[in-house]
């Protein structure tokens, strides 16, 4: 545990900028009291710089960070026929032989770097459940638990949710050969998601939800059954889905129900302020009104969006109508939550050719600022965890910048937000801290060069 009481001569607070910040820490490792206004006491450590909340990535496949990089050959065909369902099938021969130590080791490298990056939470998406002949393990949570494990050696907080996939279509298509280590059905997959729970019980640092991977690998019937089984086992767990991602997946919906996979999940499920809409890239304005009425999360994940080439969410009537939204790395071809706030932003910029589009009409406040507290709030109710924010009773999880960073150094504060988003692209993160413990001083991770070697011995077996 790190000296208890910690002063910030500058911190963003849920009420904005405050100066001479007194952070009072208590012993499971949230915040007994936040005062600003104070004089440094005597014993307090003081943080180097200005401090943030740490961001939460609300969706990550950690498995796929070691893909990156290795799906920009062009497929057979050229370039003109490349998208994502092509990159699907180079995911599926690249997952087939993966170890359980495997997926430990590329995902103890990845929460390095998200923890660098500042964030300090992450939602994992995680549908690599069993052997490569699709055989569960003898312990049927054995996958899951490695990411938990790399969560727990690294100090990033986790959100575990297992996926629910049973289909390879809209209309219970059989699964393909690349899906089989995926496939559950809802009561084996509330086992997994049963026997974690139990394993993390008081946990401060880990909560336990499910995802059903989405509506072409699920039925209205499993997706009824998983969410009523882990309502009887938390009633406030988190839920998410991938949704509306790609123009074929709307139109094989249109084809398979009548509707879209927003009216249809929304016509099935209701979703509400535990749900998380992952991508949700094309929708109607009445989904758009639809989904931001709901209360639920839109998670986004621009890099990964435009790597994938799945398109634009409409952000800009998503936010005019009060939509909450947090954002993800996804499948990790960026791990910087400064560049997935720039290009959600950027997108609009080139969409509307315009300037600030995400500012909202008549703001007062900087871009940056909305752009990054919006975030915080969103990715926080994602994970279902007490976090997000500078405040009495969240998880102590904090980043201090790098003072002497040229887009911190001579910036104001009603500015800095906005410098540190859109200019430059050094990682302006110095220290991190998560749930009261220093995980990254001077912008190294404490375990970071044992993490890397075990990272490259994975990767070189891979790709040999």
């Amino acid at each position: 545990m790190a000296n208890p009481k910690i002063f910030a001569e500058q911190a963003f607070l849920p009420e904005g900028w405050a100066e001479s910040v007194l952070f009072e820490l208590d012993d499971s490792g949230s915040l007994l009291s936040v005062t600003p206004g104070q004089a440094a006491p005597a014993g307090a450590e003081t943080a180097r710089g200005p401090v943030l909340p740490g961001m939460p990535n609300l969706h990550s496949h950690a498995f796929q960070r070691s893909l990156a990089g290795l799906a920009e050959h062009v497929q057979s065909g050229g370039g003109k026929d490349d998208s994502f369902w092509t990159w699907r099938e180079v995911m599926y021969r690249f997952v087939a032989a993966l170890t359980p130590a495997q997926v430990e080791a590329i995902a103890a490298q990845l929460y390095v770097e998200m923890l660098k990056a500042g964030y300090t939470a992450v939602g994992e998406f995680h549908y690599l459940h069993h052997g490569p002949d699709g055989r569960p393990y003898d312990d049927i949570a054995e996958m899951s638990r490695r990411t938990l494990a790399a969560a727990t050696a690294t100090g990033i907080g986790i959100t575990q949710l297992p996926v629910l996939y049973g289909y390879g279509g809209f209309g219970v298509q059989k699964a393909g050969e690349g899906q089989r280590r995926f496939l559950n059905d809802p009561s084996r997959l509330l086992r997994i998601v049963e026997t974690l729970r139990k394993s993390h019980e008081g946990d401060p640092q880990v909560r336990v939800g499910v995802a059903p991977h989405s509506l072409r690998a699920v039925t209205p019937e499993t997706l009824d059954e998983v969410t009523k089984g882990l309502a009887a086992l938390d009633a406030t767990a988190p839920i998410h889905i991938h949704i509306a991602e790609q123009v074929k997946e709307v139109d094989d919906c249109l084809a398979w129900c009548g509707r879209r996979p927003v009216e249809q999940l929304f016509e099935t499920a209701a979703p509400d302020k535990r749900w998380c809409l992952v991508h949700a890239t094309h929708m109607t304005e009445a989904e758009t009104s639809l989904l931001a009425a709901s209360g639920a999360v839109a998670g986004l994940c621009p890099t990964t969006e435009a790597n994938l080439g799945d398109g634009l969410f409409p952000a800009e009537p998503y936010l005019a109508a009060g939509g909450r939204w947090g954002i993800g790395s996804d499948s990790h071809i960026s791990v910087s939550p400064l560049e997935e706030l720039r290009w959600f932003e950027y997108g609009q910029r080139l969409a509307w050719r315009r300037r600030n589009v995400l500012a909202g009409e008549g703001a007062k406040a900087s871009l940056g600022l909305r752009l990054y507290g919006e975030a915080l709030a969103g990715g926080a109710q994602a994970l279902g965890r007490p976090i997000g924010a500078l405040a009495v009773g969240k998880r102590a999880d904090l980043l201090v910048l790098d003072p002497e960073h040229p887009e911190v150094a001579a910036m104001p504060r009603e500015r800095l937000l906005d410098a540190v988003v859109f200019a430059g692209n050094r990682n302006p993160v110095r220290d991190v801290m998560v749930g009261g413990e220093w995980v990254v001083t001077e912008g190294r991770h404490w375990k970071e060069e044992a993490v890397q070697a075990g990272y490259l011995e994975t990767v070189k077996a891979l790709l040999a």
